[in-house]
């Protein structure tokens, strides 16, 4: 495998061509289960398997673990921010050095996941319950200048699970566990 394979094993976000209810639906459904696929993908994972990164020069499986909720956590406060403001400024994180703080690098992966789980319910009870005009809402990325409209960003964090938790089977698979 490639080392762009490994680091994106199912390949880089790529937009849909359309963000209509269909597309929505799907990505709203696959929000639902990253919880249950992370806790899937590191289930039976000893201390030396959590402590493995999952390609050369990359984040261990315990890192990966508290970085999701992390990412997801900032993509709920931008959703919010966007239906409640107008076109909101956010700013990025500098998530290397959220994955490096203190309580990560030996940190139990129970409480990201229980993280997660809660925040997905509640993100989800809010994506659901948004009217349709709410799907084009914009934000823009300070650190970037992009502009996203809230469809485009469930997009991205559609994918984004699916993302990390495809580096955990794919290092599972490298390594025989």
């Amino acid at each position: 495998m490639s080392t762009l394979d490994t680091r994106y094993p199912i390949g880089r976000f790529l937009p849909p061509k359309s963000y209509d209810a269909t597309q929505r639906a799907e990505n709203l459904a696959q929000l639902a289960r990253q919880p249950g696929d992370l806790r899937a993908a590191i289930a039976g994972l000893a201390t030396r398997q959590l402590d493995t990164p999952y390609r050369d020069g990359g984040w261990t499986v315990r890192q990966v673990v508290h970085h999701v909720p992390d990412s997801h956590v900032n993509a709920y406060v931008r959703h919010r921010l966007t239906v409640t403001e107008e076109q909101p400024t956010i700013r990025g994180y500098d998530e290397v050095a959220w994955a490096a703080t203190p309580e990560v690098p030996a940190g139990d992966v129970e409480p990201p996941l229980a993280l997660l789980d809660a925040l997905h319910r509640r993100w989800l009870d809010f994506l659901h319950a948004l009217p349709e005009s709410a799907w084009q809402r914009t934000f823009l990325h300070g650190d970037t200048g992009k502009v996203w409209t809230l469809a485009e960003s469930l997009a991205l964090y559609a994918w984004h699970g699916r993302h990390h938790v495809a580096q955990i089977i794919a290092l599972r698979q490298r390594s025989g566990w």
